[in-house]
């Protein structure tokens, strides 16, 4: 609990940025399963990888060993452009709530793209400007990757051709529209413009498209251009390092006034984030130093961890890219077309399934019209119209903090508010107007994803 008087905003000086990343693989007793060729069923070498990946990414990819990997200069230089980001005590929030909890919300969305995005892709176009690339290829869901994507492209001179999924294209113009004045290309997935998409199209007409469909488009185009590489925003372990520093930050504010959190909370799609935001105090549980209740939330229309399965799967839906061991409803599986773009994914990040999986965390999965109720509730108490993504987080962190009202406890809830909602706002008129609906697979749903889970 804390010591003394806390401001609403925590910020910290640039001085106290931190310098390095923290590997959060370097802490596991056991680190996750290795990533495997489908072709042998043997594990991904750094040079197949690297056909696919900026060379230093898959540097990172592979270190298991180095606690902290520093942060080079060029990349910190840029940070600073919306870094450090503040840390926001929600008086606003627990004087509405009547609780005795203490909350406690890292927000992300104070620069252009409008999420924590950013903290990943300047990294990665930095890697592949040091590389001599000349482009990159990327999907994204709701946009937000897309648009830090494209704004990182832009200050090092890369082109940049962004798969967008089909439904968010359609429900998110606007966000189309940023990527393109920081002059990247912008085509709806799935398309007839490669191999990939067309074969999706075949399988599933009229398809609103997925992540994985984007991420097969993505790649395919990347293996088949010269001086070109796939960056992702989520999901791969060097994308988890760079939003380290999320939660690197909270942890040094926190300390200066003697807070530390109970409860630490945050939105799971692929799992970059949520595992940014947990990274130091994880590392020090996975010493026996902190018995800190670590949630992962989910949308209930894309249960990836609550009701998936630990296995071997494609990250992505044309099955061309290697095998990862991860919580998974199957690459074949095609999410309901909610409102949560960044969170419509098949698959988990491997770090973060392997700590669910080892019982180091708990998920929860929420329903949308859930999860807007609360991200109103929310906005009219501290003023942050969130992403229908960040909700999640905020739905579950409502939640604890009612259950601390109701028995009494005085709890610390840390969460993390990874964006705005600002080019969302189709989604909270569907709200508004009553007119969203939540969507839940039901077992055949899954069982059809589960049967293209790969045979080893």
């Amino acid at each position: 609990m804390s010591a003394k008087k806390i401001p609403y905003k925590m910020y910290l000086s640039e001085e106290e940025m931190p310098s390095t990343w923290l590997n959060l693989k370097a802490f596991m007793p056991r680190s996750h399963a290795p990533f495997l060729d489908p072709a042998t069923g043997k594990p991904c070498s750094a040079a197949q990888l690297e056909q696919v990946f900026c060379r230093e990414c898959v540097e990172q990819e592979l270190n298991d060993t180095d606690k902290e990997i520093e942060i080079p200069q060029g990349i910190r230089s840029f940070y600073t452009n919306f870094r450090p980001s503040p840390l926001v005590r929600a008086y606003f929030l627990e004087k509405a709530l009547d609780t005795p909890a203490e909350i406690y919300y890292k927000f992300e969305g104070n620069n252009t793209s409008g999420s924590h995005k950013l903290n990943s892709a300047i990294a990665q176009a930095y890697y592949a400007k040091q590389q001599g690339l000349k482009s990159v290829t990327t999907e994204t869901g709701a946009g937000q990757w897309g648009t830090a994507l494209a704004m990182a492209c832009a200050f090092y001179g890369l082109d940049l051709h962004v798969f967008m999924v089909k439904t968010s294209y359609e429900q998110k113009p606007y966000r189309m529209e940023v990527m393109r004045t920081y002059g990247a290309s912008v085509t709806p997935s799935p398309s007839v413009t490669t191999s990939a998409g067309r074969k999706i199209l075949a399988e599933f007409p009229g398809t609103g498209g997925s992540l994985g469909c984007a991420i097969a488009e993505a790649v395919e185009t990347a293996v088949n251009t010269p001086d070109c590489r796939y960056v992702l925003g989520s999901v791969l372990d060097h994308v988890l390092l760079h939003q380290t520093v999320i939660g690197l930050e909270s942890k040094i504010a926190l300390d200066k006034y003697g807070v530390r959190p109970d409860i630490v909370i945050g939105c799971v799609g692929g799992g970059s984030n949520y595992g940014g935001l947990i990274a130091p105090y994880m590392a020090e549980k996975l010493q026996g130093k902190n018995d800190i209740d670590f949630v992962g939330v989910e949308p209930a229309s894309c249960p990836s961890m609550s009701r998936g399965r630990y296995a071997y799967d494609f990250c992505d839906s044309a099955k061309i890219t290697p095998l990862a061991k991860m919580y998974t409803l199957g690459c074949a599986f095609m999410p309901s077309p909610d409102h949560a773009g960044g969170l419509r994914y098949h698959g988990m990040s491997p770090i973060i399934s392997k700590l669910y999986h080892d019982g180091y965390m708990r998920v929860e999965a929420v329903r949308q019209t859930e999860v807007f109720a609360a991200a109103e509730r929310f906005a009219k108490c501290e003023g942050i119209l969130p992403a229908p993504e960040s909700s999640h987080a905020i739905k579950v962190a409502l939640d604890e903090a009612i259950k601390c009202r109701e028995s009494g406890q005085k709890k610390v809830i840390l969460f993390g508010l990874t964006g705005t909602g600002y080019f969302d706002l189709a989604a909270y008129k569907s709200f508004n107007d009553g007119n969203m609906k939540d969507y839940v697979p039901t077992q055949s749903d899954l069982d059809r994803g589960f049967a293209s889970l790969p045979s080893l």
